[in-house]
């Protein structure tokens, strides 16, 4: 069907009213959800174990056991990322992903398995039979809130941010892409296969991986890596793996970054020694 010049201008002018009329609704508008009340959303907040410290707005700020403030400074996050695209993995409540969002990134992806794994009431029953079995590889995510904490943040900060449930061990550009820059914060060290894990995460970057991890073995020059097959580390039996500083970035290197150095650290602390490594393609 062919339309006549004053039918065509009628629907663009439609069209355009209905896109204004969008815009001053807001970006709810485009969602289909009205945003929460800040009494909705401080006592949402109450009925979740955070681990991230969030500011919502509202003077609201989620009580996460994470100084997140203190530990976006530690990583080197870029104050800028405009036009980047960022892969969270472990993305756990967000923190990360919101801060990359507001530092103007093209496009967020929030990923993680393990800690979004007890999102259902199914779910959280099967880890607490599992660990009362004697299983203590279930560390309990259901201790804590699985995905909730993320989705509410998502929804109170009005974000765009993305989310895919994955294991990083299924990482790759078929399934999600390559970005800009990938954070892997907080996750190497319970691979049982880290270099494995990491070659998934390269395959991943584009431009910069940002590695926060927990290090040991620190009097060795030479790469090197301890193993905990039990709870020898901090009595939570999915901490498997303390590599050195040489050993991290010998597996950078090994796994295709060309560029890699120690950003910050060691920073020590009772329960675990945390270093921040930087890979460059």
């Amino acid at each position: 069907m062919t339309l006549t010049p004053g039918l065509a201008g009628t629907r663009l002018a439609t069209t355009c009213r209905r896109i204004h009329h969008w815009l001053r609704r807001g970006k709810w508008a485009l969602t289909g959800r009205r945003p929460l009340t800040p009494e909705e959303i401080r006592q949402q907040v109450g009925h979740i174990r955070w681990y991230h410290s969030i500011d919502l707005g509202h003077g609201i700020v989620t009580p996460g056991i994470d100084n997140s403030k203190e530990s976006i400074r530690r990583i080197g996050l870029p104050q800028r990322l405009d036009g980047w695209t960022v892969l969270d993995v472990g993305a756990w409540d967000g923190f990360y992903s919101f801060e990359a969002e507001r530092r103007g990134a093209l496009r967020v992806l929030a990923t993680d398995s393990y800690c979004w794994c007890a999102a259902t009431a199914r779910q959280r029953a099967e880890i607490y039979r599992r660990v009362r079995a004697g299983d203590h590889r279930a560390w309990s995510t259901a201790r804590w809130s699985g995905k909730a904490g993320f989705d509410l943040a998502r929804r109170a900060l009005g974000s765009r941010v993305e989310s895919q449930p994955i294991d990083i061990l299924d990482l790759s550009p078929r399934r999600v892409g390559i970005f800009d820059l990938v954070l892997c914060l907080g996750v190497l060290y319970h691979m049982r296969h880290p270099l494995l894990a990491l070659e998934h995460v390269a395959s991943v970057t584009r431009k910069l991986l940002i590695l926060e991890t927990h290090v040991d073995l620190l009097d060795i020059p030479r790469p090197a890596m301890a193993f905990y097959p039990g709870s020898e580390l901090n009595n939570d039996a999915t901490n498997w793996c303390g590599p050195n500083p040489p050993m991290v970035l010998a597996m950078l290197r090994d796994v295709g970054f060309t560029d890699v150095s120690v950003f910050s650290g060691p920073f020590v602390s009772p329960l675990s020694t945390r270093m921040v490594f930087h890979a460059w393609r």
